[in-house]
């Protein structure tokens, strides 16, 4: 089955480390993301770039918008898509995620319907 991570912090989270600790931090997700390609298990993996736009259907007519949060600090930096045999196994993932490690930053794992009919 397959699982979307959303990693999800705000900039006052990744400008509190000091330089040395956000590459230190950088170089372990690559790490893990090596690891989740080398099991087969990693699907897709991206940072997410801002601003980030939103449409919304006003009266019937689509209304786009700046940012998905109206007053929101935390917002969805990247992603990551993992096909693996088992919620436990994805849960083990995302818990595993090096990043976690910084105060203020968190992860929703979403399953993924499956397109197959």
């Amino acid at each position: 089955m397959k699982y979307l991570a959303l990693i999800y912090g705000n900039h006052e989270i990744w400008s509190g480390p000091s330089p040395e600790r956000r590459r230190a931090v950088i170089a372990e997700v690559d790490a893990f993301n090596q690891r989740l390609r080398e099991s087969g298990e990693l699907v897709a993996v991206d940072g997410l770039l801002s601003p980030a736009l939103t449409v919304r259907s006003r009266d019937g007519v689509p209304v786009v918008s700046d940012g998905p949060y109206l007053e929101a600090k935390e917002h969805v930096g990247s992603y990551f898509i993992v096909d693996v045999a088992s919620q436990e196994r994805a849960l083990e993932i995302v818990r595993s995620y090096p990043a976690l490690r910084v105060e203020g930053c968190g992860i929703e794992l979403w399953p993924l319907m499956s397109s197959a009919g």
